[in-house]
């Protein structure tokens, strides 16, 4: 089996693209929300302004 060139830059352009959306969505995800945040744990409740 033999993969010419542009197959080859076509597979490794497949790749970047893949891993620069997962990156993305990953920063996204991890991203603190604006707004207000409030949690409830052992210490009570406290509330935080961003």
């Amino acid at each position: 089996m033999s993969i010419n060139r542009n197959d080859l830059f076509l597979i490794i352009g497949a790749l970047v693209v893949t891993a620069a959306v997962l990156g993305y969505n990953l920063y996204q995800a991890k991203k603190q929300p604006d707004g207000l945040q409030i949690n409830v744990g052992p210490n009570g409740l406290k509330i935080q302004g961003k």
